[in-house]
């Protein structure tokens, strides 16, 4: 057991990876234990954002980008377009999210600075429609805003693939180049037959 677990004050609070361990077996779109301290991580005081969630477990944090996540921010509708690409015709995905109109690609360190470039690169041909809609991407020396790790209010942000691993899967510039190139030819294709 972590030593952060074990509350040698009066006051006692609630085992959030208890609590995490109890609702993984129910719902698999929240986030596991491990998934917890692989988020935690990415700030630098781990312990203090633990002990955050562990007084209030269904808030959104906010984490920065850059050291063991980056994020790439896609408008709704584009971003479930390409997680549907990554997940039925290519690898999969690391953890994604939605808040405020926003799908949220988590990615590997390093693929904000490199994807923007990448996509200028990309010949999008004369298709009317054919190249994607602004990307937002969040690197170092930036923040995001993270679902909750239980359930939070409906309206916040939510988890549409959840952290489950201390280690998880993320993918690369070159992969999401892929999905972004696919799901955008994908919506031009649609765009002409209707």
């Amino acid at each position: 057991m972590s030593a952060w677990l074990r509350d040698e004050s009066p006051h006692r609070r609630p085992d959030i990876l208890g609590l995490l361990r109890d609702e993984s077996r129910h719902q698999t779109a929240y986030v596991t234990p491990a998934g917890a301290e692989w988020l935690a991580s990415a700030g630098p005081y781990p312990r203090a954002t633990r002990s955050l969630w562990a007084a209030r477990p269904a808030a959104p944090s906010v984490l920065p980008c850059g050291s063991a996540f980056d994020v790439v921010s896609a408008p709704v509708v584009f971003g479930r377009r390409m997680l549907d690409r990554l997940w039925c015709d290519g690898p999969g995905s690391g953890p994604v999210a939605e808040h405020r109109s926003r799908t949220l690609l988590f990615a590997a360190p390093g693929t904000a600075q490199r994807l923007p470039s990448l996509l200028s690169w990309e010949e999008w041909g004369s298709g009317r429609g054919s190249a994607p809609p602004p990307l937002l991407c969040h690197g170092a020396g930036d923040a995001v805003t993270v679902p909750p790790l239980t359930p939070g209010p409906a309206a916040g942000p939510r988890w549409l693939v959840a952290p489950d691993t201390r280690h998880p899967w993320l993918p690369g510039p070159e992969v999401l180049l892929w999905a972004c190139v696919r799901a955008a030819r994908a919506a031009a294709r649609t765009a002409l037959t209707t």
